[in-house]
Formats: structure tokens, sequence, C-alpha cells
């Protein structure tokens, strides 16, 4: 069973973007066919929260190969996408932010829907706990307002 939506995805307005695909590089290191993230609606310091998405084209790197004639994201590319927006939330929450936040791990991750060519994947996200060595965000994804991904990602400063 899916738990409550962190924020009802029918009230986000993503045509106002708080950060677009410049702003992302200015703090994640991904790039080319690595860059999962189209924009960020809205990061919230105080709340520790985020809104980003990934709009998905018919020339994502994968499309080829992942069920060919019906393709659909790969659990662990949403995964990737959904764990870019953590780091790029956790190093804007952080006093001190690091160059970087690495992937740490994933708990709880549960894919509930289909993420195909043509959807935009919602991600929104809320830190649970901040630490110096590490922070626990739990995340949803969404397309329109179906859930279709959730799971809690682990962010560690390198």
């Amino acid at each position: 069973m899916p738990k409550p939506p962190i924020m009802d995805p029918a009230t986000i307005d993503t045509s106002r973007v708080q950060y677009d695909i410049e702003g992302i590089r200015r703090f994640n290191k991904q790039r080319h066919e690595m860059e999962q993230l189209t924009a960020i609606v809205s990061v919230d310091r105080e709340k520790r929260t985020i809104v980003a998405y990934k709009d998905l084209t018919d020339h994502e790197f994968w499309i080829r190969g992942h069920i060919p004639g019906r393709p659909l994201m790969p659990g662990v590319v949403m995964c990737e996408a959904v764990a870019q927006a953590a780091s790029f939330l956790i190093a804007q929450c952080m006093e001190d932010p690091p160059d970087f936040v690495g992937y740490g791990g994933m708990d709880q991750v549960r894919f509930r829907g289909e993420v195909k060519p043509g959807d935009r994947f919602l991600i929104v996200g809320q830190i649970e706990s901040m630490r110096r060595a590490y922070a626990v965000m739990q995340a949803q994804a969404f397309v329109g307002t179906r859930m279709v991904f959730e799971g809690v990602i682990i962010g560690v400063p390198m």
C-alpha cells in the first residue's frame, strides 16, 4: 500500500521552474545521458522539500533496448533520477555544501506504475534526517496524479 503523498501532485504547478538544466548543472555533476532531471520546480530549505521532474522523450538512451516496441523507463533509471533530486536538495540544505552529494543507498523502494516516453516523471522529496555524514530523503514520483515510485534515498556528502 503506498504511503500518503508528501505533496498532492494535483496541486503542483510545473510551469514555474526555479532551476532549469543549467541551474541543475551548477550543483549536480552528471552530464549527457546520465542527466536525469529536466527542471526543479521548487526547493524549500525550511521544509527540506524538493519538486523536480524529468520529461521523457523518444531519445532516451534506454529506449532502443528496454522492451522494444513498448519502451518503459527502467526502475534503475527512476532510482537515478530520484537520487539526483535528493543530491540537489541535500546540497541546498547543508550549511557548508560539499562539492558533490553521492548516492549512498536506497530502502523500501517500490515501483507502482509504468513510465514511458512522453510522460513527465514528477519527483517529490522531503529530507527526514540530515547528519554530517549522510542524509535520508523520503521520495515519491508521479505521472500525472498516479504514484509510480516511492522509496527512501540516502545521500552522502563527498
